[in-house]
């Protein structure tokens, strides 16, 4: 149970991450960037990146296989 509790506030914290570098990145926009030029950018930047692999710990933690014997509330 610990296990996916730690790996959901771990995709949580890089998702966060992710997203903020990406809310800031927008300004790229205001100096004459189109969309697709923006997001041809986020996608090679490793920060902005962080926040799929986030999103994929937070579904594996949601849905990957938990304790046999946890107790379910």
């Amino acid at each position: 149970m610990f296990n996916r509790l730690a790996l959901f506030l771990i995709g949580f914290g890089l998702v966060i991450i992710g997203f903020t570098y990406m809310i800031m990145y927008l300004n790229l926009m205001a100096i004459g960037y189109t969309f697709i030029d923006y997001l041809c950018f986020i996608l090679k930047r490793i920060e902005c990146l962080l926040s799929f692999i986030g999103l994929g710990f937070i579904l594996l933690s949601f849905y990957g296989k938990g304790d046999k014997y946890a107790l379910h509330i």
